[in-house]
């Protein structure tokens, strides 16, 4: 699996990106052929989503004074 960054253009009325002859090469894509692409683009914004969604059933502190209880 390769990573790079790219600068999507316009390209009709989608958005096209170049991926580099490296990984064109090293990956054995070709025209025609599927791949697969994963887009990681604002993380931050879905990260704001999600925190604090997860309600946990006891409270920190009581989490926290269980775990200690193993060390007396």
């Amino acid at each position: 699996m390769e990573q790079f960054k790219a600068l999507p253009k316009k390209w009709g009325n989608s958005l096209g990106i170049t991926i580099p002859v490296e990984i064109v090469e090293s990956e054995h894509i070709q025209a025609d052929k599927k791949i697969t692409v994963l887009i990681f683009g604002n993380q931050q914004k879905h990260l704001k989503q999600i925190f604090g969604t997860l309600k946990p059933k006891k409270p920190t502190q009581q989490v926290m004074d269980e775990i200690d209880e193993g060390y007396d």
